[in-house]
């Protein structure tokens, strides 16, 4: 009998120590078969394996614009050209509607959002987000005639606006309870002003400096007061590994001095943020 019993225990312990035995090997396969998986989340890899990073812009003179041979030109879009070079892709710029920008990363109609774009709560909450690369504010455009009638964000609160729907514009003039009308674009904004169906437009200041005044487009408008002051940023996809590469190239560029040079051909190198 004690020997039975003896033989079910030395059994016993042998299962046992091969069960043991065998959960290190299970444990280690689990890794391995999660690895694809972490990869195919990469957003890196997503467009480098497409051969293209798509950029959602709108036409924003002086950071995204067509030249005379329709080529987007300006200081973001050559950066972005620049960044997709370092990552051996061609740039693809696509026009979207601002207001769409989340919906168009989140579907993968575009990779990034990359237009001069305000690093306000609500984008850095819903993207992942580069450094800030630029400082701008939210001014008031009117016509150059009426210009001294409205240098303060006081003096222009009983005006109507137009500003671009989604855009850090519109955010402003809601937050002081102002009459906006959204319109599809900055630009639209300034035309609004031009044909006098507003009084006022609110838009970016770097945008304001390359479009209104003497020698643009719209001599006859100007910029006033400032609402804000800001930064823009460059959004990707929520939890994309590409913001941190962006960050890498900012610093590199800023730091060989190609990065000030393209701000300079856009007259915008006093708004670049040291990296």
């Amino acid at each position: 009998m004690k020997k039975m019993i003896a033989l079910l225990l030395a059994a016993l312990m042998v299962l046992s120590m091969a069960a043991c035995a065998s959960k290190p090997a299970a444990s280690t396969e689990t890794p391995a078969a999660s690895e694809p998986a972490a990869a195919a989340e990469s957003d890196l890899a997503y467009v480098q394996d497409k051969g293209t990073l798509v950029i959602g812009i709108t036409d924003f003179a002086p950071m995204d614009y067509q030249d005379e041979s329709g080529e987007w030109v300006g200081f973001d879009a050559d950066m972005a050209k620049a960044f997709a070079e370092s990552l051996g892709v061609k740039a693809e710029f696509v026009e979207i509607v601002w207001d769409n920008k989340v919906l168009e990363l989140d579907s993968k109609t575009i990779d990034c959002v990359w237009n001069g774009m305000t690093l306000t709560a609500e984008v850095t909450s819903a993207m992942e987000c580069s450094n800030a690369y630029c400082n701008n504010a939210q001014v008031v455009i009117v016509p150059a005639d009426k210009a001294a009638d409205y240098q303060t964000v006081e003096s222009v609160k009983d005006l109507t606006f137009a500003a671009e729907a989604g855009s850090a514009g519109e955010t402003e003039l809601n937050a002081l309870g102002y009459n906006v009308t959204p319109v599809s674009a900055q630009s639209d904004a300034l035309m609004e002003v031009a044909a006098g169906t507003s009084d006022a437009a609110v838009i970016d200041s770097l945008m304001a400096a390359a479009m209104v005044g003497e020698g643009t487009g719209y001599a006859n408008l100007t910029y006033t007061c400032g609402l804000n002051s800001e930064e823009y940023g460059v959004g990707f996809r929520k939890g994309s590994d590409l913001a941190q590469k962006l960050n890498d190239f900012f610093k590199a560029s800023y730091a060989d001095g190609s990065m000030i040079e393209t701000a300079e051909t856009y007259g915008v190198q006093a708004a670049v943020i040291e990296q």
